[in-house]
């Protein structure tokens, strides 16, 4: 009871909430069983999705793309970035389920590879023909198309490709009527992918970033005992070492010895 004799709403209000709350993981839990039931979302999607995540995404990638390399072929990556895609969709706990709806028909009708995670995407195709050429061209206008319909845009700025295998023509891509900028490296779902494919950009990168943490803590904690910085090291270090690890693990002992100093 509150001072004027009434009983108080915080109670209703809690109760509404937590009705609220349950009526919605349960429309969420109907949602994904409807969608394995009918495997509605295409095997494109590595967000938000059972047995799937970053990683599953980068060593895909990169397995076909070594696989073409070796095999003398030219390629041409696009990654594509839609302008706060993911802000289009609620964030409630059914978001990234009805993100995953939403961009699912992102790649129907592509003749290139694409690849999604939540609002990153990439495109990737053998780029050696003007065959080849004319297919990730019409793919890149189509997702265009798809953009405007869905009121979406994507940002020319940073959008870019990625040159990848030997004796690569490096054929210019338009959007509208602008050509898309290339890069020598891109940061792929927080991996620094270079057109060598070799993960020496990632280790140096990772190198540096923990060094400078390290420097941090070291600089701001006036103990210096194991027993206090080894929290630190565990919370601000190790995540940034162990983040798909399995994906850009040091290849050459320059590398190892890098992110040894470290560890």
């Amino acid at each position: 009871m509150n001072v004027n004799g009434y009983k108080s709403s915080q109670g209703c209000e809690v109760s509404t909430t937590r009705t609220e709350e349950l009526i919605e993981q349960l429309i969420l839990e109907t949602v994904f069983r409807h969608i394995k039931d009918e495997k509605i979302i295409r095997s494109s999607h590595h967000g938000f999705t059972k047995g799937k995540s970053c990683l599953t995404n980068l060593i895909n990638f990169h397995d076909k793309m070594i696989g073409l390399v070796d095999e003398w072929r030219a390629v041409a990556i696009v990654y594509l970035d839609l302008s706060k895609a993911f802000d289009t969709v609620s964030r409630v706990n059914t978001g990234p389920v009805l993100f995953n709806i939403f961009i699912n028909d992102l790649d129907g009708g592509a003749e290139c590879t694409l690849r999604k995670f939540a609002d990153d995407t990439k495109l990737e195709a053998v780029a050696d023909t003007p065959d080849g050429w004319a297919a990730i061209q019409r793919d890149l206008d189509r997702l265009e198309k798809w953009a405007s319909r869905t009121l979406l845009k994507l940002n020319k700025e940073k959008c870019k490709v990625l040159y990848v295998g030997r004796n690569n023509p490096r054929h210019q891509y338009m959007r509208r009527a602008t050509h898309l900028g290339s890069s020598l490296a891109e940061k792929d779902l927080g991996v620094l992918v270079d057109t060598r494919l070799n993960m020496s950009q990632q280790c140096a990168f990772v190198a540096k970033k923990t060094t400078n943490i390290l420097g941090c803590v070291k600089r701001s904690v006036a103990c210096s005992l194991r027993e206090a910085i080894l929290p630190l090291y565990s919370a601000l270090v190790r995540p940034h070492l162990e983040y798909c690890a399995q994906f850009w693990a040091p290849q050459y002992e320059r590398d190892m010895g890098i992110l040894e100093g470290i560890c």
